[in-house]
């Protein structure tokens, strides 16, 4: 009987993936239904109410010349090559009323043949591949203003976030292979892959797009990874505990941006847009990071204080034949305290190194110094050709990237350089993007100042399909 009801509801609640009956007795054939890109089940006539569910996968196989002293699982490696799940997500949200809106999403990042082996010590406990899937968001969010954008006030485990745009990206429809992981300030030390517990205002009035947060971060010691000891430079605090409070304008010069769902902005919109934006954000929080003093035993406290300004630009270059072009000029002030330095490898093919540059942590494998008090420059660039270019078989968008990174604790300013080009199959639905990478490697003494060594570099091809 219960599937009978289940059976019954499918057939007749409206689905918008479903292929309505006819009687083929009754006229003519009808003519086909046109093909549906999303998975939306509308709750009322109109289609303003409704609940959707996207899914997104990332494949990256990758060959990299690993940084010096590079071992991986006990070996020491020059080169490795791996095959990755970079991002693996289902996102669940709609506008439940003219009021109510909930966003859940769920998935892991970063899952290649290394993932769980933290765990994994050198008596031979085993680890946990199993480990990564979890809620990235869930949040419930009143809209103050029926069918307005002006004030939407919500709460949750979110990427609602402020410094940049880059700080809350929609990961789906960037221009490049990757985002700049730099601009998610705290990942993984503070927050959950830079979501975390908040309450947050956002909203559009005219061309001013905003949103405030004040967050509850998480301590360091949740982080999955040893905390670094007390030392004379500047590292996440393991005493005490406050607020975060960010925030993030924009100024809209043309068309206004989708603000639909929590915090996510879209990285190209592939020249369906005119979009020439201003953004200004910070993130603070008092006493986030410590450090030693005069003395070993003087432990003195600093806030973080980060700030950005920023330009970003998604155009059509030729709206007759569909090409456009994407550009973004970015300049961080990143102050994490006295001569803080993080390094972080996306989905580090490596397990350890021999020589850590500084006595730091993590410098393994395909790691460069992405964080540090300082301050960094970003920019990007992409052009879209034709959208006939390959007839059938989609377009091509090639890009350029540079992080330039002028850090307290290096000697001198670091570069991170990409190039690639995205096969647009079928738009950001289906897209196979080679990505090369430049990067510096460093030396240095423990706890002193690292100076470039040499460079090495790493080829990617990522394969994305999205609904």
């Amino acid at each position: 009987m219960k599937y009978t009801l289940i059976g019954t509801l499918l057939l007749s609640g409206g689905l918008a993936f479903a292929q309505p009956t006819t009687d083929s007795s009754s006229g003519p054939p009808p003519r086909p239904s046109p093909e549906r890109n999303e998975l939306k089940y509308n709750l009322n006539a109109s289609g303003s109410h409704f609940f959707k569910v996207t899914f997104l996968n990332q494949t990256w196989l990758r060959l990299n010349r690993s940084n010096p002293g590079t071992t991986v699982i006990g070996e020491a490696r020059d080169h490795t090559f791996d095959i990755g799940l970079r991002r693996t997500r289902i996102q669940l949200f709609g506008q439940i009323s003219d009021h109510l809106f909930l966003y859940f999403q769920f998935g892991m990042n970063n899952f290649n043949f290394l993932n769980g082996f933290p765990g994994f010590n050198t008596v031979g406990t085993p680890s946990n591949r199993k480990i990564q899937a979890f809620f990235h968001d869930a949040v419930g969010e009143y809209v103050v203003f029926k069918n307005r954008d002006y004030l939407k006030i919500g709460g949750g485990l979110t990427i609602v976030n402020g410094l940049s745009r880059f700080s809350q990206p929609g990961v789906s429809s960037i221009l490049s292979m990757d985002v700049p992981v730099f601009a998610q300030a705290t990942v993984d030390q503070t927050d959950e892959f830079s979501r975390k517990l908040s309450v947050y205002a956002r909203g559009q009035i005219g061309p001013v797009d905003y949103r405030f947060a004040l967050s509850d971060p998480f301590p360091i010691q949740t982080s999955g990874a040893a905390p670094p000891a007390l030392g004379p430079n500047a590292n996440f605090a393991l005493k005490g505990h406050s607020k975060q409070v960010q925030g993030l304008l924009l100024y809209q010069f043309l068309d206004r941006e989708s603000h639909q769902t929590p915090g996510y902005m879209t990285g190209t919109y592939l020249g369906k847009k005119k979009i020439f934006n201003l953004e200004a954000g910070f993130i603070t929080q008092k006493n986030a990071l410590w450090h030693t003093g005069a003395t070993a035993v003087d432990t003195v406290y600093q806030n973080l204080n980060l700030w950005s300004v920023a330009a970003f630009l998604d155009l059509p270059a030729n709206p007759a034949t569909g090409s456009a072009v994407n550009a973004y000029l970015g300049y961080f002030h990143t102050d994490y305290g006295k001569n803080y330095l993080r390094f972080n490898g996306i989905m580090n093919p490596a397990s350890g190194i021999t020589q850590a540059p500084g006595g730091l942590g993590g410098a393994q494998g395909n790691a460069f110094p992405m964080f540090g008090t300082g301050r960094v420059i970003y920019a990007q660039l992409g052009y879209l050709f034709r959208q006939n270019l390959l007839g059938n078989n989609g377009t091509l968008m090639p890009y350029a990237q540079a992080q330039l990174g002028d850090y307290d604790r290096l000697t001198k300013t670091m570069g991170v350089y990409n190039v690639g080009l995205n096969w647009l199959i079928r738009g950001h639905n289906g897209k196979l993007t080679i990505d090369y990478q430049n990067r510096p490697y460093y030396r240095g003494v423990a706890s002193g100042p690292l100076e470039p060594a040499g460079r090495r570099g790493q080829v990617v091809l990522q394969f994305q399909v999205f609904i």
